[in-house]
């Protein structure tokens, strides 16, 4: 069973344009476009499970920078999720190395820097979490305009 992953689609694109695509390659176990969730638009990438692996070579092949809407079709063997990175919607994040959650100063430690002050800088060494405040109401936001 391989996992393939279809990119650079047309937004336009349904799960029936994608099945009519991959079926004269052979049997499809799943077809699935994938939709944003508060507009429902397709997001221009999808994903085609077939069980034989040879079909899906075959497929791979032929498909691959195929123009299809006028966009050229990326297809190749999807990478389990496991592998892609983690968090968020472009996989982990560059820079700090800590999600983005690190906002210290030249060497990311917030208050230990070594200089004048030594050790007595404010910075706490554990991060904040949700249970400090379970119990205190949020503050409405601000409207953006």
């Amino acid at each position: 069973m391989k996992n393939l992953f279809v990119g650079n689609m047309s937004f336009q694109t349904t799960a029936d344009d994608l099945r009519a695509l991959f079926e004269p390659f052979g049997q499809l176990a799943r077809v699935h476009v994938a939709t944003d969730r508060e507009t429902g638009r397709a997001r221009g990438f999808g994903f085609v499970e077939m069980p034989n692996d040879a079909e899906a070579a075959k497929a791979i092949a032929a498909l691959d920078g195929k123009d299809v809407g006028g966009r050229n079709l990326k297809v190749n063997e999807a990478r389990p999720k496991s592998e892609s990175g983690g968090s968020g919607p472009r996989g982990t994040r560059g820079g700090s190395g800590s999600g983005g959650g690190d906002r210290g100063g030249k060497d990311g430690d917030r208050g230990n820097s070594g200089g004048p002050r030594g050790n007595t800088g404010g910075g706490r060494k554990e991060r904040f979490s949700n249970e400090d405040y379970r119990e205190v109401a949020r503050q409405p936001r601000e409207p953006r305009w």
